[in-house]
């Protein structure tokens, strides 16, 4: 998994409340279990003028310098709808590192971790304000979002708190899955073992 400490860079603002995961990732492009090149696609039926894929300029993705983005500014209620699990993937194979939002769909919240990705929950207010400084500056404002600190800074110096789920914050920061979790607490789990054995022989096969 990919690890997310901190990052500095382009801003690109969506401020559209209820954007579903039909519209991140549409359900014609997502492919077979094991298909890949999702980003290309994110966000198709805005990107693209007809299926023979023309950019349309007017989309804030298709515009420099939103096309590099590091970070999507969205409004409340980002990733709602299906589980659609190629929609983090869409969004990490696009560039996004982190997401900004007021409140995510719940399973788009989770997934992102796991695809290297921080969704960040921030008042509408402040999305605003950070969305309004980008715009000022016709996208040259970074922004930063640091996971180790909690905090989000805009380029004129105003910080934002914000909190994560810390089992999550923990798998981000070190790029762990829930396996390379459990198995960082082997040793705790070994010990448990061998003291649960001797304790109830019964419930062990043998060699296991």
């Amino acid at each position: 998994m990919e690890s997310f400490r901190s990052i500095t860079g382009i801003a690109a603002a969506m401020l559209v409340i209820n954007i579903d995961t039909d519209q991140i990732i549409p359900a014609r492009h997502m492919g077979g279990p094991d298909a890949t090149g999702y980003g290309k696609m994110l966000f198709a039926n805005q990107r693209f003028l007809g299926d023979d894929r023309t950019p349309d300029p007017a989309f804030i993705l298709n515009r420099a310098p939103y096309d590099q983005a590091l970070i999507l500014l969205a409004d409340r209620n980002f990733g709602c709808g299906s589980s659609r699990e190629r929609a983090p993937k869409a969004l990490r194979e696009f560039g996004f590192r982190a997401l900004i939002a007021p409140s995510f769909g719940g399973i788009v919240f989770n997934n992102c971790f796991r695809n290297g990705i921080l969704p960040v929950e921030l008042p509408i207010e402040a999305v605003r304000q950070i969305a309004d400084e980008v715009a000022h500056s016709d996208g040259q404002a970074q922004v930063t979002v640091d996971l180790e600190a909690g905090e989000v800074r805009s380029a004129s110096g105003h910080h934002f708190r914000f909190q994560t789920p810390p089992a999550l914050r923990t798998m981000l920061l070190n790029g762990l899955d829930e396996i390379d979790m459990t198995l960082s607490a082997r040793a705790e789990i070994d010990t448990f073992r061998s003291h649960d054995r001797a304790r109830r022989p019964w419930a062990y096969l043998d060699g296991c």
